[in-house]
């Protein structure tokens, strides 16, 4: 008997945690957050799990267990922001949040608003599980509310005061640099000032300007949808991007897990052309990449002639993802439209890795180690190749400061130092060197939420708390009040006293 009943619970878990239905919500239009989703995706399809995903980068070869749901259209509307992405790095602090809000507000509704997108939220479909990027798109929250079903949040980056909310994740303007700033944990008094003053202004910009646009965009495009602040705090997990290779470390909620290099792999082989280049590199191979949304090509044209006649004077061989053609390449330049970064950044001639600093390209450089040069633009870069400078495996140089010189000086600073490659490995040693590898840790706990409907043993009581209470606003308010009543009354008794003994002074002169 008390084997049946064994066999029986090992079917009901088996049952629970293979083969479950899981919608995937990976839409935004930038191919670095698609493969953030993908490469999770993905994982889960092979692993038997029945997988639909929402998307704007559809698979032209099917993949078996994932059906996918394209919204592409997105990517007309949405490439206009993408396209003044170099003016956005200039905008200020506020006018970043705007841009941002304007742009998350014409992706979201398109999603929302797909034929086949409101088809599914229509249908008599069942879920086990949400799995949504997190990117400006607190609307996406309808999915799991309408298929009664948990959520799981995947952050494109580390946590930040933009999500750190949604877990009731602490967050400390003392040590934890806000997203847009280049600062790390150690900061002086005027940066803890700058720092704190800039989270205030992104959380005011999250609860007055984001959630109630985010609002009315659910309002808009889905009948009866409830008020967003109602489901938004029902998630169970949240996975980011981050590493304690590359991160400082910071206090975490146990429904946060770092997965940061979950995406890397696995390796496939080089094309013919580019193994044969990189192979006969006895020198070493400089890899250059600006990523998928700034275009080398569009670099100023006085920049780019300095580059080359960099490259022209270095030993080793470059090979540089440039989007066309290219006049007067030096012999030890190769371009390519398009490069298997992971790929080349694994071949063991590789030797530095000239980068944007986007957080995927950082981590890949970090986990295969590869010292950096960062031209950081906008968003997160600058913080980005921060974080690897501090740990002595990258310079930055601004773009809008780069000149022959400059470019020169940096370039041959990290070709020929060898502090750079030692420490670039130690960090990559680092990152290996873990219980288990990210993927996997990102698949088992997807297997516990649904295992445990939800796992809500893991979620923080202060969820159910106003942000006042939270933060303890309203006992700090009661305090203050106590504290001014109490001035009051011991003032008003004082000036009584003053007032009585004055009038019993001058009765005495006038008795005399």
């Amino acid at each position: 008997m008390y084997m049946i009943r064994g066999i029986l619970y090992l079917c009901a878990i088996f049952s629970i945690t293979h083969g479950a239905k899981i919608l995937g919500v990976f839409s935004f239009c930038a191919h670095s957050h698609f493969m953030v989703g993908f490469r999770l995706m993905k994982e889960l399809a092979d692993r038997g799990h029945e997988v639909t995903l929402i998307s704007s980068f559809p698979r032209e070869v099917p993949i078996e267990n994932l059906r996918e749901i394209s919204v592409e259209e997105m990517k007309k509307p949405v490439s206009e922001y993408l396209n003044k992405l170099r003016e956005f790095g200039q905008l200020n602090h506020w006018g970043q949040l705007q841009f941002m809000l304007e742009m998350a507000r014409i992706y979201t509704e398109i999603v929302l608003k797909n034929q086949n997108v409101q088809a599914l939220l229509n249908s008599d479909e069942k879920f086990d599980l949400v799995i949504m990027e997190h990117f400006w798109n607190e609307a996406f929250t309808i999915f799991a509310h309408r298929f009664k079903c948990p959520l799981i949040f995947v952050a494109p980056g580390p946590t930040t005061i933009f999500n750190s909310h949604l877990l009731a994740n602490p967050s400390f303007s003392s040590y934890m640099p806000n997203l847009l700033t280049g600062y790390g944990s150690k900061m002086n008094f005027w940066e803890r000032l700058s720092n704190t003053f800039l989270d205030l202004l992104s959380a005011a910009f999250v609860e007055f300007r984001l959630l109630p646009d985010q609002n009315a965009v659910l309002k808009a495009t889905i009948p009866n949808a409830p008020q967003l602040r109602t489901i938004l705090y029902n998630a169970s997990l949240m996975f980011v991007m981050s590493d304690i290779s590359i991160h400082d470390p910071i206090p975490l909620q146990p429904n946060i897990k770092n997965i940061g290099g979950h995406h890397v792999g696995p390796l496939k082989a080089l094309p013919k052309d580019i193994k044969e280049f990189m192979d006969n590199a006895t020198e070493g191979v400089v890899v250059f990449s600006l990523g998928s949304n700034l275009k080398s090509k569009d670099l100023d044209p006085e920049k780019k002639r300095a580059i080359l006649r960099v490259f022209s004077k270095i030993k080793q061989k470059v090979l540089w993802k440039f989007e066309s053609d290219l006049d007067e390449k030096p012999s030890n330049l190769k371009i390519y439209s398009w490069l298997p970064q992971q790929e080349v950044l694994a071949h063991p001639n590789t030797v530095a890795f000239i980068g944007h600093g986007g957080l995927l390209g950082t981590i890949e450089a970090v986990y295969f180690g590869v010292p950096i040069l960062g031209l950081p633009t906008f968003w997160d870069q600058n913080k980005n190749i921060e974080e690897v400078v501090r740990r002595n495996m990258a310079i930055k140089l601004s773009l809008q400061d780069l000149t022959e010189e400059t470019f020169g000086t940096a370039l041959h600073q990290i070709l020929n130092d060898k502090k750079y490659r030692r420490n670039a490995k130690l960090r990559s040693q680092i990152m290996h060197d873990r219980p288990m590898p990210p993927l996997e840790e990102a698949v088992f706990w997807i297997d516990y939420v649904i295992r445990y409907r939800g796992a809500p043993h893991l979620k923080s009581a202060a969820l159910e708390l106003e942000w006042s209470q939270r933060y303890l606003i309203d006992i700090l308010s009661f305090v203050s009040l106590c504290l001014i009543a109490i001035f009051l009354v011991v003032s008003f008794v004082m000036k009584k006293i003053f007032s009585n003994s004055m009038h019993r002074v001058s009765n005495l002169k006038k008795n005399k």
